[in-house]
């Protein structure tokens, strides 16, 4: 973030609104509940802040259940919106059919997933993504660094990174590995990414694997390390990821909204503010926001209320503004 300060104390902050919005005397408290993928949250977060700022009577909590541990809840009508770090999967979808929920998917930003090693790791200049495979695969025999290339030392490696309930794991195991959910399960894990942050940076011989904003908002802690998913090693940044050229680590990243809960006013208005005030506040937070041409379709896919799913199934590199203009046709 610009200031400096950590993603959590977003949390803090937006409570503290709430509760003064409380005390306001401005009427009846309504809510707007959040929850799901860890990776979401710091922009879900923020807009949160900055709605309740100027919305003292609407308080808006938002959880971090994972990606797939957000669906679960929303798919059951126990929150407004799910922040997604990857797209519906079609159980999901089969789910929300057999209890009447209906959804608008809304992207809201891009993201590079992050592999970090420990700063005091002097010897990983980069990896490729076969390494990657080699290193997480369900049947790998990598167990030290030497495992991976002779000249590294024979040292184990500690494995950090998301669980099952990640949208995050589902990611990464389908860009790297090649099937979603296919992992070796012998690693730290964990949806919370601040927890896997403080693993590796306190491990000299760690390995893990999150979102972009975390790297950058821990940058004094961890070292990216750069992939090459076929041309040279490329290093995560905002350009590269905006570009195409941070392959294949690149995605975008969803809010979905259901529009049962859009029939309240205080609903329709956080998300009408989140589609506003998201491309600046993804940046703030350390993710790439989408092109201004995007962000209009993802507005009059809002506005008119178009729901399902624009992927059915696809995952990786995605022509984002072909998908939306096509599901609009």
């Amino acid at each position: 973030m610009n200031d400096g300060n950590s993603m959590r104390a977003w949390a803090a902050v937006a409570l503290l609104a709430g509760l003064l919005g409380g005390c306001s005397g401005s009427g009846e408290k309504k809510t707007v509940t959040i929850d799901g993928s860890s990776t979401v949250y710091p922009i879900s977060q923020a807009v949160a802040e900055e709605f309740q700022n100027t919305h003292r009577n609407i308080y808006v909590t938002v959880g971090i259940s994972g990606t797939g541990g957000g669906f679960k809840k929303f798919l059951v009508g126990e929150t407004d919106i799910n922040d997604a770090s990857r797209p519906i999967k079609q159980s999901e979808i089969q789910k929300a059919q057999q209890q009447g929920i209906q959804f608008i998917e809304l992207p809201v930003a891009y993201d590079g997933l992050t592999v970090v090693v420990n700063p005091k790791n002097d010897f990983v200049d980069y990896l490729t993504v076969e390494e990657l495979r080699k290193i997480w695969a369900p049947d790998s025999k990598v167990r030290t660094w030497k495992d991976v290339r002779p000249e590294w030392p024979d040292r184990e490696i500690k494995l950090y990174g998301p669980g099952t309930d990640s949208g995050t794991f589902d990611y990464f195991t389908e860009a790297v590995v090649g099937k979603a959910g296919q992992s070796r399960s012998d690693y730290q894990a964990s949806e919370d990414d601040n927890v896997l942050v403080t693993g590796v940076s306190s491990d000299v011989d760690a390995l893990g694997y999150f979102g972009f904003a975390y790297y950058v908002e821990n940058k004094d802690k961890l070292k990216a390390v750069p992939i090459d998913g076929g041309q040279g090693p490329v290093a995560p940044s905002l350009e590269t990821v905006k570009s195409g050229r941070y392959v294949p680590l690149s995605r975008p990243l969803f809010i979905y909204v259901s529009t049962a809960a859009l029939k309240r006013p205080e609903v329709e208005q956080f998300v009408q503010f989140y589609l506003d005030e998201c491309p600046q506040l993804a940046k703030e937070v350390g993710y790439i926001p989408l092109s201004d041409s995007i962000y209009e379709l993802v507005r009059q896919r809002f506005q008119r209320r178009i729901t399902g799913t624009m992927f059915q199934g696809r995952e990786g590199a995605v022509d984002l503004e072909k998908l939306l203009r096509e599901s609009m046709k």
